[in-house]
């Protein structure tokens, strides 16, 4: 049997195999690796630590993925950077398929079958030739309890070091259809990329179900690509622009946002924020997409010129400034390219006493267009150079 046979073999019943160092490392459902299995591993295991060393190859960062991995550092049990899609599979379960169909995506995309060790004292990406897909299944017959063991499985740590950063998690329901709950870490994904993940994994999953051909184009760029084009990027002309532009935008003193808050601020970070939702009038929503056309806007710049006006209320601030996030992906070789893109930008907006609304919110399109312009400028090595106060 060819070795990637019997390692797709392994993959159906779950087993893992890594390299650590000299030594091959195995993870295995229980009653799984029986001793006849074992000692067919053993027997090949030159084969199979020729065969990872040969198909992993080490990788800098993007600045982007260096800060995430560093907060990971910090707290490496925290589920905080986890990014997860759940959703009903409106058709048949086979497990064997599903299980297929991922293994197909991670053939696709590098960065799920990606690690972070460290070498020569710095983290680096290793991609992986092979790496066979995390999936457990799980029968729920109180669906009360479904939510509960989701959260559980969300919140399970992922190790950047030896792996995996991409796991699947599949629930079967007796009156309902089963769930599937993906979960990646951040530092190889973001909200864009998880799209194109969910879409291409049930197009395949349809396909190994009917027996079909997948016929989805082959990824024409990586990430890795996007790590040596940002470099590129930085060292030339246009990066020198931004960094330029973002120098000017955030010099002199950088104000602290004094928000009046009924609680002291941890002294430490504890990973304890919360969402919460909340929905706008019909009516309301519909007056403020009028407004926005009328003054040349989009939504997006009128309400960051309200969410401004709140916080001059509560702080009496005019120097303001307010992070958010941008897609990353001005170069159209990546847009479909799975990985961490998402960059924070810093709005900076002034107002007085003086200002108008309208004013105000001509100030804050030119701020936001211009922030758009630079937004490949990386964040985390901007407060690098820079330096701010916290």
């Amino acid at each position: 049997m060819s070795l990637t046979k019997f390692l797709d073999d392994l993959s159906e019943q779950g087993i893992q195999l890594w390299v650590e160092g000299d030594r091959l490392r195995y993870r295995a459902p229980k009653d799984t690796m029986t001793p006849t299995l074992l000692a067919d591993i053993k027997q090949r295991k030159q084969e199979f630590l020729q065969y990872f060393q040969n198909s992993e190859t080490n990788y800098a960062l993007s600045h982007g993925q260096q800060a995430l991995w560093f907060l990971h550092e910090l707290a490496p049990t925290s589920p905080a950077y986890n990014v997860a899609f759940a959703a009903q599979l409106e058709i048949v379960l086979d497990i064997a398929a599903f299980r297929r169909a991922t293994q197909v995506l991670m053939g696709r995309h590098a960065t799920l079958r990606t690690t972070f060790p460290r070498h020569n004292g710095e983290p680096v990406q290793q991609v992986h030739g092979y790496q066979a897909v995390s999936l457990t299944h799980t029968d729920v017959p109180d669906p009360t309890t479904l939510e509960q063991q989701m959260m559980a499985a969300y919140r399970q740590p992922l190790d950047l070091k030896n792996g995996p950063v991409f796991r699947v998690h599949l629930f079967s329901q007796s009156a309902q259809y089963p769930v599937v709950l993906l979960v990646m870490h951040h530092i190889v994904v973001d909200g864009w990329s998880l799209q194109t993940l969910v879409e291409e994994l049930l197009h395949i999953y349809k396909a190994e179900l009917n027996g079909q051909t997948i016929n989805l184009p082959a990824p024409t760029h990586s990430y890795i690509d996007y790590v040596r084009w940002q470099a590129d990027w930085l060292a030339n002309a246009d990066g020198s622009e931004a960094l330029a532009y973002w120098r000017e935008q955030l010099s002199g003193e950088l104000p602290v946002l004094n928000l009046p808050t009924d609680r002291p601020h941890p002294t430490t970070h504890a990973f304890n924020g919360v969402t919460h939702p909340f929905q706008l009038p019909d009516s309301l929503s519909s007056q403020l997409k009028q407004l926005a056309r009328t003054e040349n806007v989009t939504l997006y710049m009128l309400l960051l010129a309200a969410f401004e006006v709140l916080l001059y209320r509560y702080t009496s601030q005019s120097d303001l400034l307010v992070g958010s996030p941008v897609i990353g992906r001005t170069n159209p070789e990546f847009e479909n390219v799975v990985g961490y893109f998402v960059n924070p930008i810093v709005l900076r907006t002034n107002l007085s006493n003086q200002t108008t609304f309208r004013e105000l919110l001509t100030q804050v399109q030119k701020t936001v267009l211009e922030a758009l312009r630079y937004q490949e400028y990386p964040f985390p090595l901007l407060v690098e150079l820079l330096r701010p106060g916290r």
